[in-house]
């Protein structure tokens, strides 16, 4: 019994962890445990303990979230002085590996593109190019940087995106790869307007 408990406290430790909770008081939270667990009275209903636990994680992700912002916001203004990257109205930055020649698309056709998308710091995140297969999609379902840049493209073309949070994943992020708040980079080909 001794090794179970010690073995679960360490799972519950490490989802904690994960879930971006480093610092906790471990006597209460043991109490707690140990009060659920022999059916003793609660200092806290469980209902207010819900309230506590949401508000306490919304105060964590807003300040991961202001970080982050932060951070991409620093990348963007940076990259917008580099040579041959373009700003948009929105925000979107995009810089011209290839000029293409072909059909530029509409917000409403489908497209099939490569594409390599990473976090600002490099981290591949996803990348049709390691599949070995382009992706085909509808332009008007996909992040609004997306749909935004690629009507700028024509067939042929090879673009670099830099994307602000609020043209990608905004406070949501995406799955555990994209973080809230993630400005993305993504190197776009354009293959074919369908």
């Amino acid at each position: 019994m001794k090794d179970f408990s010690y073995a679960l406290g360490l799972v519950i430790g490490h989802n904690l962890k994960g879930s971006g909770i480093s610092a906790i008081d471990a006597q209460e939270f043991a109490a707690a445990v140990k009060d659920v667990l022999e059916n003793a009275q609660t200092r806290i209903d469980s209902r207010k303990a819900q309230q506590i636990v949401n508000e306490r994680l919304t105060a964590m992700q807003e300040e991961a979230g202001k970080a982050a912002r932060e951070t991409g916001e620093a990348f963007l203004a940076d990259n917008a002085k580099k040579e041959g990257v373009v700003t948009t109205e929105s925000g979107l930055q995009y810089m011209v590996l290839t000029e293409g020649s072909g059909k530029h698309p509409a917000a409403t056709d489908r497209v099939k593109c490569h594409y390599e998308g990473r976090l600002i710091d490099g981290t591949v995140f996803d990348s049709s190019y390691r599949r070995g297969e382009p992706a085909t999609f509808p332009l008007n379902g996909v992040i609004a940087g997306w749909t935004e840049g690629l009507q700028l493209m024509g067939e042929g073309a090879k673009f670099r995106f830099f994307i602000p949070y609020n043209l990608a994943y905004g406070a949501r992020g995406a799955g555990e790869s994209i973080p809230p708040y993630a400005a993305l980079v993504f190197d776009v080909e354009l293959i074919e307007v369908q």
